[in-house]
């Protein structure tokens, strides 16, 4: 079965509890408040022949990038985010990317899925879980 490409630019069309989800990852109370408010751009090349990608999140506020290769563990430098680093896995489910981050915090990750022109994201940390969604630039 051939997988999906997801290379693409996307913007935040929506988001839901990700004020729950960073508190779960002990983040302070003015930081939330900023990220709550912000409107991220996911740039994202992927390669589905290699597995190679590389995610870029993009914001007024702090840019983050991650990359990686599909199925094959790497060390996560999450600092920027909440202070810490952990052990990530990004492998495929059905056409789902399913990510796995072990460190401090348990049951972190996050799923990324297409439906038609949405990229649909679900952090999960702690049996809380926030979702975002973001629709492809033309």
């Amino acid at each position: 079965m051939t997988k999906p490409n997801y290379s693409g630019t996307y913007h935040m069309v929506e988001q839901e509890n990700v004020d729950a989800y960073l508190t779960g990852l002990d983040v302070n109370v003015a930081l939330r408040k900023i990220v709550c408010m912000l409107k991220p751009t996911k740039e994202i090349i992927h390669d589905p022949e290699t597995g190679a990608m590389k995610i870029n999140t993009i914001t007024t506020f702090k840019n983050f990038s991650m990359d990686f290769n599909i199925g094959k563990e790497f060390t996560e430098d999450l600092r920027i985010v909440d202070g810490r680093t952990c052990q990530t896995t990004v492998d495929w489910d059905g056409d789902k990317l399913v990510c796995v981050q072990r460190g401090e915090k348990e049951g972190r990750g996050w799923t990324h899925w297409l439906e038609g022109d949405k990229l649909h994201l679900e952090m999960r940390v702690q049996g809380v879980a926030a979702k975002q969604v973001f629709k492809k630039a033309e």
